[in-house]
């Protein structure tokens, strides 16, 4: 059985909670965050090879909102979750892009 590791914070009078070992164990490292209604999950992968001809980190960001985490359930003909929108896009340029 994996380990769990949890860890309690106070972060401006809120409590913030980090928690890894619970999911996505195949993943190289993996933590979820939460504060008050709000959890996120990180999670990280790796190259087991390093690349030597690559003279840059190489940087990927997927981020994703899905419907059902923000209470709102898609109806009628599309019921699934759809491609990332501009927006996800955006922000994962923003993040992943120096």
């Amino acid at each position: 059985m994996f380990k769990v590791f949890k860890e309690e914070l106070d972060l401006g009078g809120k409590k913030l909670i980090l928690e890894t070992g619970k999911i996505a164990r195949q993943a190289d490292g993996a933590i979820i965050a939460t504060c008050g209604e709000t959890v996120v999950i990180s999670t990280v992968v790796g190259a087991k090879k390093v690349n030597p001809v690559t003279d840059y980190f190489p940087l990927q960001v997927n981020y994703q909102e899905k419907y059902y985490a923000a209470g709102k359930i898609p109806g009628g003909y599309f019921k699934r979750e759809a491609r990332p929108t501009e927006s996800e896009t955006l922000i994962s340029r923003l993040i992943d892009r120096p």
